[in-house]
């Protein structure tokens, strides 16, 4: 088991704030035009369709169904939901054994609301969840969720499905086409590109660092073709995230109607806040409101965020695990209160982590009562001794890492890939660190599935991952993508040429 340093200023108990829409938000807003109601009826959280207000704070809230095409806010914030709706922890609990495609369609349904009825939503949950979520007890009451049951083996797909019924529900109600820009660190691109593959008048543009995805990851997006193009940036992560949100906010590009897939997308978030009510009424005492701790493996912050809205909407999380690689510009930030980017962004083994700027940081800020532009910079400072008491945050070394994987199999028979790897080493640490948790209900999350490193792998236990049928294949595909550098103005180019 890796030994790792204790970190005090984290290991505090948990306290999240009130469920309720940040009022200050439009007071400090002097340029807001509300287009969906009187202010007050907005702000007092009594109107039944729930509303999408940007982390920027300077547009007016939109609907579902506006958030999910425009992907980014006008003002280069992210939407979010103004009210988090109460989950009936009673009637979920009845739900213990169902089905995934059932807990989905409860926790999404009031966020749908007004945008898909109850009919086209419980259909698409029923269509977009045809797989196993296993929730694999590894000793005592830690257990592992592994979320790489999907088509490409990957915890991306629970959000590119639905997102990709959605928007296909939508796009036949409007004329045109639909232009979705993705980064990828790793697994977006590919459950993205499977997800809309031959969805009609959607097209997908998927932006990835060549040298920082494994032959697996780059092969399952680079076979697909038809409506998906592929972008192979002579850079990192960070410089294809930055491309994409520059495409959004440029008006040379107006006539191309652009979304993301991305997690700067709600579409991203809220479907991923489904499997953490999943695990709690699969694992817990419901109606004890027994405790649970989660460990997300986190890179760009959107499967933290997925449980952070989870437990604003009431599940009973008792504390949130969030586990980096060597990019530790959060854990760092928690400690200190000052924000710093890292660029470029740290390689590391666990490849689809490394981001040096999460963009859901500015989400997560935004929770706690601040407000982080998307260039990183703090308006308005959060409330941060509140979110050490509910965060505790930690880098995960790759040597750590490694050391990780050959424990786990080694003690528990179970196998890990580098990032599940880094969330299991997390839950370790916090509980090293907090004996008190031991005994308590605890779930790691495993993102991808060990088959998609299996140089890595091999090389640590001397064993081949079993391939799942989603890789069966892969490197008898031919491969197609172009090349591209950083620089914005051929990117820009080259859309204005595909797609006008």
């Amino acid at each position: 088991m890796p030994q790792i340093a204790s970190r005090p200023w984290i290991a505090r108990p948990l306290s999240f704030p009130p469920a309720t829409f940040h009022t200050q938000h439009l007071a400090a807003c002097p340029r807001l035009e509300l287009g969906h109601g009187t202010f007050a009826a907005y702000t007092r959280g009594m109107h039944e369709q729930i509303q999408y207000y940007s982390t920027n704070r300077q547009v007016a809230p939109v609907s579902l169904a506006e958030a999910l095409l425009q992907g980014q806010a006008a003002d280069r914030g992210l939407f979010m939901p103004d009210r988090f709706p109460p989950l009936d922890l009673a009637g979920m609990a009845k739900l213990r054994g169902r089905p995934y495609a059932d807990v989905a369609y409860e926790v999404l349904r009031p966020y749908a609301d007004g945008t898909f009825d109850d009919a086209t939503l419980r259909a698409l949950c029923d269509d977009a969840y045809d797989y196993d979520v296993p929730l694999e007890r590894v000793t005592g009451r830690r257990y592992l969720m592994r979320l790489d049951r999907g088509p490409t083996a990957s915890f991306k797909d629970f959000a590119a499905r639905m997102m990709a019924r959605w928007m296909s529900v939508l796009m036949r109600q409007q004329a045109g086409e639909l232009v979705i820009l993705t980064a990828t660190s790793g697994d977006t691109g590919s459950a993205v590109a499977h997800a809309y593959h031959g969805v009609p008048r959607v097209r997908v543009v998927v932006l990835f660092p060549p040298a920082e995805v494994s032959d697996r990851q780059r092969k399952q997006m680079t076979t697909i073709g038809g409506n998906v193009t592929t972008i192979g940036i002579d850079g990192k992560f960070d410089d294809c995230q930055a491309l994409v949100k520059r495409a959004f906010a440029d008006p040379a590009l107006r006539d191309i109607r652009l979304t993301s897939a991305n997690s700067i997308n709600i579409g991203r978030l809220l479907p991923q806040s489904v499997y953490y009510v999943y695990a709690y009424i699969n694992l817990a005492d419901v109606a004890a409101r027994e405790p649970i701790v989660f460990s997300v493996p986190s890179g760009n912050f959107g499967d933290m965020m997925g449980a952070v809205i989870a437990r604003r909407m009431g599940l009973p999380i008792s504390r949130l695990v969030i586990a980096t690689n060597a990019n530790d510009e959060v854990p760092l930030f928690l400690s200190s209160g000052r924000y710093r980017k890292i660029s470029p962004s740290r390689v590391c083994i666990s490849n689809a982590m490394n981001v040096g700027h999460p963009s859901n940081l500015a989400r997560l800020v935004d929770v706690y009562g601040g407000m982080m532009d998307e260039t990183g910079v703090l308006r308005e400072q959060p409330d941060m001794e509140q979110m050490r008491r509910d965060l505790y945050a930690i880098s995960i070394s790759d040597d750590e890492t490694r050391m990780m994987i050959q424990a786990a199999y080694e003690q528990h028979n179970t196998l890990l890939e580098p990032h599940g790897a880094v969330g299991w080493a997390g839950l370790e640490a916090y509980i090293s660190e907090n004996p008190s948790a031991a005994e308590a209900l605890a779930v790691s999350v495993e993102t991808a599935h060990p088959a998609k490193f299996p140089e890595e792998i091999r090389s640590l236990i001397g064993l081949d991952p079993p391939v799942p049928p989603s890789l069966a294949g892969l490197e008898s595909r031919p491969e197609q993508y172009e090349r591209m550098s950083t620089s914005y103005e051929p990117f820009r180019d080259w859309l204005l040429g595909r797609f006008t």
